[in-house]
């Protein structure tokens, strides 16, 4: 376990920030401090007869919005300071997006390889049942999502015992994100948070002045790329980073990392992993044991996309990435931080970069309240007025369009085009907030310190039009 405390890194960042704020010291505490933290254990019953003690957590950071949000991670390392510091990131992650929740973090202490479905039923559905006895979760409470080591599966159990639990509750589907979509998820949620690296990447090289800083031409074609992590986030990060025009270079997993400077196909090396279940000696490529050494690599941007704590004070000053995109929760520390600062990098902070996937929970929360599909009362009306278009522009000009550009054109927004639109349009938005609190200081803060004035900014907004501080 990582001696490094990550509560602690958040809170220096956010003091960092709070500098360029007038704000009392009191509000700056309050939107600080983790409002509760639920320490959870309980038995389990495993397949062989003998019992188990699990332990578990659910902190609720700030309640300035509600109800709060937050994964649950099934870690063999969770510990009540790591969910604490994911509950604020949580909160102020949700501020720079203007998603309207409070942030929330939930962990079971488990290997989840060493337990069998079943197992993982049983603890899911217990740990359910603590949270709904200490109003720990509900749809306008505190509302769960999957994160490290959980997904649409874990999130369906939740929802079933939610509802079991509580069946006059009309929004029950709500009181978890991330849910299939069959059990009333939303289209384009798996791959949200990828998506959402993706789009944050492409808004900060499309910046001439930062790429002109960088040595770099604007855009993100011909850049190479490491990617750290295949998870949900890694792998779409880089999906959509290759499909951008960038050339992934290297890939970094648990078991090493390989590396082709010529570039990796993604869906190939994939498809290696499942038939040899190991990334490692893909053909073609040069294989790492000592899978921290590949971060180290020359390339222009660097992703690490799977745990905290990764570039440190220990391995900063052989990183080479001119951009470091920040897919994972807190994988640069503090210190590493001001390192690659002073070294004329641009890091594009995790409150930042990976919030597309508490954006899109966002819409399938509202969906789930709704109880309407996205799309459903529009689709056909606007494809048929597209149409009517496109075939008065054919009678005026005499030229008949072809089909498949008809088509194209006339096709109405579903479920998914309108999510992946709103998370774009978030993405951006949130994007240019950063840049112009940059230069309201003269381009003296960094991105990260620019997205933490920006969060504190309207927390604490939020808890003086509540009549809390004056």
């Amino acid at each position: 376990m990582s001696t490094i405390k990550f509560f602690e890194q958040v809170n220096r960042n956010f003091d960092k920030a709070a500098a360029f704020t007038k704000y009392p010291k009191g509000l700056l505490d309050q939107i600080k401090i983790c409002n509760s933290v639920y320490h959870i254990t309980f038995p389990l019953k495993k397949d062989d007869g003998s019992i188990e003690t699990i332990h578990a957590w659910r902190a609720e950071h700030s309640h300035h919005k509600l109800p709060v949000k937050g994964g649950i991670r099934y870690s063999p390392n969770a510990n009540e300071d790591e969910v604490m510091a994911l509950a604020a990131l949580m909160t102020y992650k949700c501020a720079i997006v203007d998603v309207p929740f409070g942030g929330g973090k939930g962990a079971i202490r488990i290997e989840k390889r060493n337990y069998s479905e079943a197992e993982l039923e049983r603890l899911t559905r217990r740990y359910t049942y603590e949270l709904v006895k200490k109003n720990f979760i509900g749809p306008g409470v505190d509302v769960p999502a999957p994160d490290y080591g959980t997904g649409p599966r874990e999130m369906a159990w939740i929802a079933d015992t939610f509802n079991a639990i509580t069946p006059a509750e009309l929004n029950s589907s709500a009181c978890v994100t991330g849910k299939p979509i069959t059990q009333g998820g939303v289209r384009g949620r798996t791959e949200a948070t990828g998506r959402g690296v993706y789009f944050g990447i492409r808004e900060a090289c499309n910046d001439v002045e930062e790429m002109r800083k960088l040595g770099l031409t604007p855009g993100i074609d011909g850049k190479t790329a490491i990617v750290q992590g295949l998870g949900n986030v890694g792998y779409y990060a880089a999906k959509f980073l290759q499909a951008g025009g960038a050339t992934l270079v290297g890939l970094i997993e648990y078991e090493g990392a390989i590396y082709n400077p010529k570039g990796l196909d993604l869906d190939k090396v994939v498809q290696h992993r499942k038939e040899t279940k190991s990334i490692l000696n893909f053909p073609g490529a040069t294989s790492m044991a000592k899978n921290a050494e590949a971060l180290e690599l020359e390339c222009d941007i660097l992703v690490p996309a799977a745990l905290e704590n990764q570039i440190t004070a220990e391995n900063v000053s052989r990183i080479r990435a001119k951009i470091v995109a920040e897919g994972a929760n807190g994988p640069v520390t503090a210190d590493a931080n001001e390192f690659l600062l002073q070294r004329g990098a641009l890091i594009i902070p995790d409150m930042y970069l990976n919030a597309g996937g508490v954006t899109v929970s966002y819409f399938e929360w509202l969906k789930n309240l709704s109880h309407v599909r996205f799309g459903r009362m529009g689709k056909r009306f606007e494809e048929s007025m597209n149409k009517r278009m496109l075939q008065a522009v054919e009678e005026l000009t005499g030229k008949k369009f072809p089909q498949n550009i008809f088509d194209q054109i006339a096709h109405g927004a579903d479920e998914e085009d309108l999510v992946n639109s709103g998370l774009e349009e978030t993405m951006i938005s949130a994007y240019n907030q950063m840049n112009e609190i940059r230069k309201q200081h003269g381009g003296k803060v960094d991105l990260r310190t620019a997205a933490f004035i920006n969060a504190i900014d309207k927390v604490a907004r939020s808890y003086m039009e509540l009549g809390i501080f004056p």
